[in-house]
């Protein structure tokens, strides 16, 4: 038990652990994040990361949590401005969608998704909540946008749910680097699918 606590205080804080696990899928990709190779980089071995997380899956789902925070005040800002509906939604599509081939944020998103398959309740639960936050601020916007007269009159639930599930399978085409779906043609698609669906 001493041993434990000592650990403990010796450890590097949480969130240095899920940077740096960040930093590794950036850098090297998701192959090559294991505990111990993590443990190397802040300094700690393969068990004490296992002791504060329990699980490799639980690692990826505390690191995608971790970087969603960070994405979510960044959409928190840009859906704040005093700019148009459509502008703001124009930054929403290019905050979702990945920078490009093994984007770090989805190719963990991809990892946590195919884990799923497998975890939990309490696991797609705290996905669920993820989702559950992009697909709220989306609904908002595009409620906002009606309200105004600036998009026509569509249901914003139901408009969200349809526009994040295109958002999500382009991503992936982008994301895994398939061929003819680069990050500038995607967006080009959705400018084109919401001037379709939402101009006056």
């Amino acid at each position: 038990m001493a041993g434990a606590a000592r650990a403990r205080r010796n450890a590097p804080p949480r969130e240095e652990v899920l940077a740096a696990a960040m930093e590794m899928i950036a850098e090297r990709g998701l192959e090559k994040l294991t505990m111990a190779a993590l443990g190397r980089e802040v300094g700690m071995s393969s068990g004490h990361l296992l002791y504060y997380f329990g699980s490799k899956d639980e690692l990826l789902l505390r690191t995608l949590e971790w970087s969603e925070s960070r994405l979510g005040a960044e959409r928190g800002r840009l859906l704040a401005r005093a700019a148009p509906a459509r502008e703001r939604l124009d930054a929403y599509v290019a905050l979702y969608v990945p920078d490009g081939h093994r984007d770090p944020h989805w190719t963990l998103w991809l990892e946590v998704w195919n884990r799923s398959l497998t975890a939990g309740d309490d696991a797609r639960d705290r996905q669920a909540a993820i989702e559950g936050a992009w697909h709220r601020d989306l609904a908002a916007l595009v409620a906002e946008g009606v309200s105004r007269g600036e998009f026509r009159p569509v249901d914003a639930d139901r408009f969200a749910t349809r526009l994040r599930a295109l958002l999500d399978g382009f991503a992936i085409h982008v994301a895994i680097g398939l061929r003819g779906t680069d990050r500038e043609r995607v967006l080009g698609h959705v400018r084109e699918f919401l001037d379709a669906s939402l101009n006056r």
